[in-house]
């Protein structure tokens, strides 16, 4: 019974962060994404110690993974050890993990605590006024793009099913880069991610 009422509440929660992406679609607040396949320009953000760092700079040999996240937002921060995870075990691979800090509520110097707090090793860059959260029509965090190594949009949309780790079935981002790296076509290309709202200029 407790098993059913979690796995109940969490799909609550999950239908819940993706209403709020879609509303805020839909009231113009957030940009549309672009569409899969779409080849997303080269951008250049400063990193949590202010240093710029171009999206080619920081690319994978075999791709990249954009990935939104927050300080402040509990779903970003239950995903903290599954995003290390993937980033380590993709870095090897040729794939390497991006995060993007995007709220405008949270400064440099929080973010950098944060990575120092939770051992996130993959590097963090702040999107000061949201232009790549508006260019990639990021909603929510944590919200992630898979691009290949021409960046060209292979995947987009949540990371897994699951905010609880232990209530994981199934794993479309991980799916996409598995494909992606055995030159097999992403079955899966979009997910609807869920999270917390990310907070605009």
């Amino acid at each position: 019974m407790k098993r059913t009422l979690s796995i109940l509440l969490a799909s609550l929660f999950v239908i819940a962060g993706a209403i709020v992406a879609v509303a805020a679609r839909a009231g113009g607040e957030v940009p549309e994404p672009p569409a899969i396949g779409a080849t997303i320009a080269d951008f250049t953000l400063p990193d949590v110690d202010n240093k710029n760092h171009s999206l080619k700079s920081l690319a994978g040999k075999n791709g990249t993974v954009l990935i939104f996240i927050s300080v402040q937002c509990p779903v970003s921060n239950a995903y903290n050890e599954r995003m290390e995870k993937l980033a380590q075990d993709y870095k090897a691979k040729g794939i390497n993990v991006i995060g993007i800090n995007a709220n405008v509520a949270e400064d440099a110097a929080a973010v950098k605590a944060h990575a120092a707090e939770h051992n996130l090793t993959f590097p963090i860059l702040k999107d000061p006024g949201n232009k790549i959260a508006d260019k990639l029509g990021a909603a929510v965090t944590p919200e992630a793009y898979f691009l290949d190594p021409n960046n060209k949009l292979l995947y987009h949309g949540r990371i897994d099913n699951a905010r609880n780790a232990a209530q994981v079935e199934t794993s479309d981002l991980r799916n996409a880069l598995d494909s992606a790296l055995a030159d097999k076509a992403v079955e899966k290309t979009e997910a609807k991610a869920f999270g917390c709202s990310i907070k605009r200029a």
